[in-house]
């Protein structure tokens, strides 16, 4: 008779991106594992700018049940799944792949890790607030729907194309499921008598030290300004500080989103204070 006790296997993730050398969501997902008993490998995968499908591919051949998705391949993976989760078809955008019986299964996480890393983490809330998305791209689409739940009063959208923007706020009107806010879209130099209470920077003007022309005035009392670049004070956050803001990077959401993914693949959530801050050290 075999004793023997059986081998658990292995369940293997990545992250799929161009670049990746970067990215932290190794470090974060070990850490999930071995705080939650989970028995997980995750890897970084270097794809092809022109060969995000075939690495899907091959890593579902090569018995993978899951990977996360990062620049510049979200798009392409909306299109490429069989499937879609609700808040990944509102976004436009997968985050997050789920590989079942020879089907693809996206989601996004992101703008729920967005939404709790200032709820819950920073302890704010959006409900009743002036917002102001700065963006228009796959990151402000990817948090627009999550930000319009929590029923601030106003959520207003700038960015430098404002065509962008007005298509945004089109999009939201024509599916009239948050018609208890006001929506609307304006040019930078329009905002110079608003203030809101939270600014967010949904752009990646933080990578190349690009100070966006925003009025000085739109921050309110008390309002927090949250750029979701992570790493460095950005030119966004530095103009924040000065004119008295609270200021928040993306750090937090990065872990929260992570986090939520590591939920879809295992049905464990994860503890994230304790992992903010090894990865806020590292």
């Amino acid at each position: 008779m075999n004793l023997a006790m059986p081998i658990e296997r292995v369940a293997q993730y990545a992250v799929i991106g161009n670049p990746i050398a970067h990215s932290k969501s190794p470090i974060i997902h070990a850490a999930f594992a071995a705080q939650t008993s989970q028995m997980l490998e995750f890897e970084r995968i270097l794809a092809p700018l022109d060969g995000f499908s075939e690495t899907v591919n091959q890593l579902i051949s090569q018995g993978y049940v899951g990977a996360n998705v990062t620049i510049p391949f979200k798009l392409e993976a909306f299109n490429l799944v069989d499937s879609l989760t609700e808040r990944a078809s509102d976004a436009g955008a997968v985050n997050t792949l789920i590989f079942n019986h020879n089907q693809i299964i996206g989601d996004n996480t992101d703008g729920v890790g967005f939404v709790h890393d200032i709820t819950h983490n920073l302890n704010i809330s959006f409900a009743n607030k002036r917002v102001l998305l700065i963006g228009a791209g796959g990151a402000a689409e990817g948090v627009l729907h999550p930000i319009l739940a929590c029923s601030p009063s106003l959520l207003v959208i700038t960015n430098r194309s404002l065509d962008k923007a007005l298509n945004m706020v089109k999009k939201v009107k024509i599916q009239g499921d948050y018609h208890m806010v006001s929506v609307n879209a304006y040019a930078f130099d329009d905002l110079r008598h608003q203030q809101f209470d939270i600014v967010i920077n949904a752009t990646s003007t933080g990578l190349t030290d690009t100070l966006l022309p925003l009025p000085i005035t739109i921050f309110a009392p008390k309002a927090l300004a949250y750029d979701m670049m992570y790493g460095r004070d950005t030119p966004f956050m530095m103009q924040a500080r000065s004119a008295g803001a609270q200021v928040a990077d993306g750090l937090g959401m990065l872990v929260e989103q992570a986090a939520e993914a590591f939920y879809v693949w295992r049905g464990v959530r994860p503890n994230t204070q304790s992992i903010m801050q090894i990865v806020r050290a590292l």
